[in-house]
């Protein structure tokens, strides 16, 4: 192995009986170690001006997509709640039409449900009446009960979505 003395230049030669480590020539050390790293390849360990800026730059990005998410997602919710809003608003009960039939255990439920809560409704018998037939499946209805109130169509048995589009007349 060819090694050269960092100290005084000494090219070491096979023959030399210095050990690996010393030098034959001054008699200095070598380093022990791996020759030291260029001053490009080293770390610096410590805060880094880019990062940080990089940082605050990505909290102003998160920050404005919230914010364009609440402000595109306001109309949403006041879809949402819309009926009730609309419903609080008027005094007055919106109508309430029960599509049903006379077997039905579910239709038995939501007439008990009016009852209880002082619910104004008609009902309308989908096997008694053609034309309450045909409003029923121009509604989309596939079964029964299909419960109209106001503009809201219920499909089947659905206790919340009843409280909540009758929140405010319902004795709860």
């Amino acid at each position: 192995m060819s090694r050269i003395c960092p100290h005084c230049n000494y090219a070491r030669r096979a023959t030399d009986n210095a050990p690996d480590w010393q030098c034959p020539s001054c008699q200095k050390a070598y380093a022990k170690t791996a020759p030291p790293l260029p001053p490009e390849t080293l770390v610096q360990y410590g805060p880094n001006v880019e990062t940080r800026s990089a940082g605050a730059g990505k909290w102003l990005l998160i920050l404005i997509a919230f914010g364009a998410a609440f402000w595109f997602g306001r109309p949403l919710l006041q879809y949402g709640s819309a009926p009730q809003a609309t419903a609080a608003a008027s005094t007055e009960q919106p109508e309430v039409v029960l599509y049903a039939t006379s077997w039905c255990g579910y239709c038995k439920m939501a007439r008990e449900f009016f009852a209880a809560n002082g619910i104004r409704y008609r009902e309308e018998d989908i096997e008694q009446s053609s034309t309450a037939l045909q409003q029923h499946k121009k509604l989309g209805g596939n079964g029964v009960p299909l419960i109209v109130i106001g503009d809201d169509v219920v499909k089947g048995w659905n206790e919340q979505a009843l409280r909540r589009l009758l929140a405010p007349w319902t004795r709860s």
